[in-house]
């Protein structure tokens, strides 16, 4: 039987009967002990999933995303973003948006209704994205591509081959060994698309998903599944005439696991996507700035052109800001915590960490020189809903603590820093134009 428990980062689960809600729910004693499992073999790798708390309770970390069970448990995880809220359909557009944005995928829509108002775990939003492209795809037409064949038929076909001809063994005369060439849609992306179809088919539990993908499925009989993943991602085209494949790519990929942050290793069960919700914050703020600052500005994220310092003349400790902009002889660093702060709690430092204060020390004097602006970015919540007075590392080397709203998409307060903006490029260029 099939069950989908929804809850924020950092819930706790428990195998014993609670009021559910976003903070903690109920699981089964099998996904319960799936989960342990799983942790131990992501813990060998350095990676935390979840905290045990004792034998009955477990407490997730901060992963967002679906995790699907061997007993049919899906775990929806969600961003815990609003403190005072459980709006389940609020936390699901949230996290899809970040997806959307960090991964760059298509935001088309198909029909009369945004597929954003589809209310649905995350792997279900994910296979009806695929399966409405891959829908589309099929009406404009697969891509087929000749392919050289050698066979042994009993009639002439294409061109002879004279060499395995003459070497034919006696008896077998009334055979011939030729070449020719077949027309067939048996090519990397298609088989890619195949394979992706087939793990759709059999984990969806959404009526109108499954007719779809029957469909469609029906549609690719001819195509057979990728068995080199690699070297068919590899091998995937980009020239004009598959242009009209770019918009299924990215769904592809993430269906199988290929451009995910994490990925659940070994045998799948249905479709889990896990992300570091750290790692998607960071990477939603600096695609949000790649549409805000000026065409001019030069954007690295992340940087990794400097070092702590040198040990035998090789650099060690290497130092990589998530944000590095340059423009002319300016520069700035950002860097962004999925961490949520108090801006009343002077005493407590605001929740601030003091190792962060010295990973900034650090990126200023090495990538700043010891000159400019920084900037912390946290994501703004009730507590936190402005920036910061700065803090001053010296007369000439400060930093910024902002908060970014994920409800209005704008970061607070940056302004401060004076950056070059898209906006303001393009009015002085009309500017100058008239």
């Amino acid at each position: 039987m099939n069950e989908v428990i929804s809850v924020r980062e950092y819930a706790r689960l428990t195998t014993e009967p609670v009021d559910a809600s976003l903070d903690r729910a109920q699981v089964r004693a099998s996904a319960f002990d799936y989960l342990c499992q799983l942790n131990a073999s992501f813990s060998r790798a350095g990676v935390s999933l979840v905290q045990v708390e004792g034998r009955r309770w477990l407490r997730l970390d901060n992963y967002v995303g679906v995790l699907q069970t061997p007993c049919g448990t899906t775990l929806e995880v969600l961003p815990k973003h609003h403190e005072h809220t459980d709006s389940l359909k609020d936390c699901r557009a949230l996290l899809r948006k970040m997806i959307q944005a960090t991964l760059d995928l298509p935001a088309r829509e198909v029909g009369p209704a945004p597929l954003e108002l589809f209310d649905a775990p995350l792997s279900e939003w994910v296979m009806q994205r695929f399966l409405s492209e891959l829908d589309l795809l099929v009406k404009r037409g697969l891509r087929f591509e000749y392919q050289r064949v050698e066979d042994e038929t009993p009639f002439l076909r294409g061109q002879l081959n004279l060499v395995a001809q003459m070497r034919q063994p006696p008896g077998r005369d009334h055979h011939f060994h030729v070449r020719h060439d077949i027309y067939s849609p048996d090519r990397p992306e298609n088989r890619l698309l195949r394979l992706a179809l087939d793990r759709v088919r059999q984990a969806t539990q959404e009526p109108e998903n499954w007719r779809l993908a029957q469909e469609l499925s029906f549609r690719l009989a001819e195509v057979p599944p990728s068995r080199r993943l690699r070297e068919d991602f590899r091998a995937w085209g980009t020239d004009r005439l598959m242009a009209h494949y770019q918009a299924v790519k990215p769904w592809c990929e993430l269906i199988l696991n290929r451009h995910m942050p994490l990925a659940v290793l070994g045998e799948q069960f249905g479709l889990s996507l896990l992300f570091p919700m750290e790692k998607l914050f960071e990477r939603y703020v600096a695609a949000w700035l790649r549409r805000q600052v000026a065409s001019w500005v030069d954007i690295r994220t992340p940087a990794s052109s400097e070092s702590l310092c040198l040990h035998g003349g090789s650099p060690i400790f290497q130092l990589e800001p998530d944000v590095l902009l340059r423009a002319g002889g300016q520069r700035w660093v950002l860097d962004m915590k999925w961490k949520r702060l108090d801006g009343s709690d002077r005493a407590g430092k605001y929740g601030l960490s003091q190792a962060d204060f010295y990973q900034l020390f650090a990126y200023g004097h090495k990538y700043l020189a010891g000159q400019g602006e920084m900037a912390l970015v946290f994501p703004r919540s009730e507590s936190f809903a402005k920036p910061l007075p700065p803090f001053d590392f010296d007369s000439d080397l400060a930093l910024h603590v902002l908060p970014f709203d994920l409800d209005a998409d704008r970061l607070i307060g940056w302004d401060s820093l004076q950056i070059p903006l898209r906006q303001v490029h393009q009015v002085v260029h009309a500017a100058i134009a008239l």
